[in-house]
């Protein structure tokens, strides 16, 4: 009964966030076929995006996608229920095998916190520096990646620090940031400025055809890396341009 619950509430308020931002999504054909790794730009505060377009694959394909989280939130007796309900993954692991087995997705960003909670300075640009961990866990699972983009995620909020640099500067625990953002309010009790947000779903990258075959062969890797992170500033830049 509580899973369901959960599941419920998340769903509920997705979707009405999706009123809100007056969301549309591009590409959605591209998450059809067997399971893949869907990896997206994370933007301001929370994702907002991202979580909306579990609600849409939810609706359109029956099921929740795994996000992957930190493996704190696991552990936590606060959060578990909510990470068993919801299909959360932390990291590689059986449960990623098993949702591979359903053709259920796998969602990542790679950015994490870094990305998501800076300044103003910084928009709209792709920061994931060497993380290559996505495309190995792609490699080892024969999953594509799906890259995902689009406007609207970094105008939710106006960020006026780096919080990551800070959390890091201040020795917070478990390396949490310390972000301050406006928006109707003060993050993290703000609701988002009601802004458009479109996402954009680009089509699959195949790290086999990449000539990525094995997860130790670190050429390989960085190699498709580095394609997908051109690929989704491809989408964040056009999608911005024509906006």
């Amino acid at each position: 009964m509580t899973a369901r619950w959960i599941r419920a509430a998340w769903l509920g308020v997705w979707r009405l966030a999706q009123r809100y931002h007056r969301y549309e999504v591009e590409g959605f054909e591209h998450l059809g076929g067997p399971a893949a790794l869907l990896v997206g730009y994370h933007g301001r505060g929370g994702a907002l995006d991202l979580c909306m377009l579990t609600a849409t694959v939810h609706d359109r394909l029956g099921y929740l996608p795994h996000g992957i989280i930190h493996s704190f939130y696991e552990s936590s007796r606060l959060f578990r229920p909510m990470v068993d309900a919801l299909g959360f993954v932390p990291g590689d692991g059986p449960k990623i095998v098993e949702a591979v087995a359903r053709g259920e997705h796998v969602l990542v960003e790679p950015g994490g916190n870094r990305e998501g909670l800076r300044s103003f300075r910084q928009r709209y640009r792709v920061a994931w520096g060497d993380r290559i961990g996505y495309v190995r866990l792609a490699v080892r699972h024969g999953l594509r990646i799906i890259p995902i983009a689009g406007h609207g995620m970094d105008d939710t909020y106006l960020g006026l620090n780096d919080g990551y640099a800070l959390g890091k500067r201040l020795g917070l625990p478990h390396r949490l940031p310390l972000w301050f953002g406006i928006g109707i309010g003060v993050w993290p009790l703000a609701l988002p400025f009601p802004v458009k947000v479109k996402q954009v779903i680009g089509p699959p990258v195949d790290p086999a055809a990449e000539g990525a075959h094995h997860v130790d062969d670190q050429e390989a890797l960085v190699r498709v890396h580095r394609k997908v992170v051109g690929v989704v500033q491809g989408l964040l830049d056009k999608s911005n341009r024509v906006r």
